[in-house]
């Protein structure tokens, strides 16, 4: 399938979004989404759009997908570096975080209920996606712990959107 070909995108943007430079992009989209700072675009979206402009041979999808689990969870790990140092007071009084304390405290049970499955958990499911790394900021989980639940997380979230928007593919061409 060839990537995306619209009269709707200007010509410059569709030849870097068709480009290596594509690559780059999803990569900076990413790091946004990990640190809770992507405001423009819900992260459901990321993948599909960028499977669309860059393509779905095998070689592309695994590609978008690995760029996009390295990115969200670069992302999440300097939002837990940020989380670990502030504090619950600091991450309360910035606005920049999209979290206030009834949702904090929402997630701390979740937390304490699940444990370190509340991550990857908390990964892969729509609209609170990353939520957990708040909490896990805040208890005395190690960092490379963190990353390595926050990726798993990522890679399955990632994988289910890339296979939705396959299937969804498959199905408008027949």
């Amino acid at each position: 399938m060839l990537p995306l070909q619209s009269e709707f995108v200007p010509g410059w943007l569709d030849a870097w979004l068709t480009s290596e430079f594509g690559l780059v992009i999803l990569l900076g989209l990413c790091l946004l989404e990990g640190t809770m700072l992507l405001r423009f675009m819900p992260s459901e979206l990321v993948v599909p759009v960028a499977l669309l402009f860059i393509g779905t041979s095998i070689p592309e999808v695994v590609a978008v997908v690995a760029i996009a689990v390295v990115g969200t969870t670069i992302g999440q790990a300097v939002l837990f570096v940020v989380v670990r140092r502030g504090g619950r007071e600091y991450v309360l009084q910035r606005g920049w975080l999209p979290i206030g304390e009834d949702r904090l405290d929402r997630f701390d049970g979740w937390f304490d209920r699940w444990g370190l499955l509340a991550v990857p958990i908390s990964n892969t499911m729509l609209f609170v996606r990353g939520l957990c790394t708040f909490p896990a900021g805040l208890s005395t989980m190690r960092l490379r712990t963190f990353v390595t639940l926050s990726a798993l997380g990522s890679l399955t979230f990632q994988t289910i959107l890339a296979g939705l928007y396959l299937a969804g593919e498959q199905i408008i061409v027949f």
